[in-house]
């Protein structure tokens, strides 16, 4: 198996350590992350950055554990297939990345 490229493995770390701000520090500042279709970007009409409230609303907020378990490459994306524990989601997520700059550009969960 592949290894997760150095910017996505980060983003798995500071989940599974709980760490908000370095969890943060894996985006660029216009990232995009989808959740089974719900886009987060930006800022919202109260002035929250979207992907830190996704984040503690259904990432490290409930407690999220992440475990590798496929890598791949897909063209300029990567696909990664993590085992998702917590007090949230609990099963097998399917990740698409795309990176910019050693950051996370866009993340993509689907089913």
């Amino acid at each position: 198996m592949t290894s997760a490229p150095a910017p996505i493995q980060r983003m798995i770390d500071a989940t599974n350590a709980g760490d908000h701000d370095a969890f943060l520090a894996t985006f660029t500042a216009d990232a995009v992350l989808v959740d089974w279709g719900k886009e987060f970007s930006g800022t919202d009409s109260s002035g929250t950055d979207s992907i830190a409230a996704w984040d503690e609303s259904d990432n490290i907020g409930r407690k999220a554990h992440f475990r590798v378990a496929d890598v791949e490459k897909d063209g300029d994306a990567w696909l990664v297939t993590l085992d998702v524990t917590g007090a949230g989601f609990n099963g097998t997520g399917n990740f698409r990345f795309m990176l910019t700059d050693d950051l996370i550009a866009r993340m993509e969960i689907t089913p």
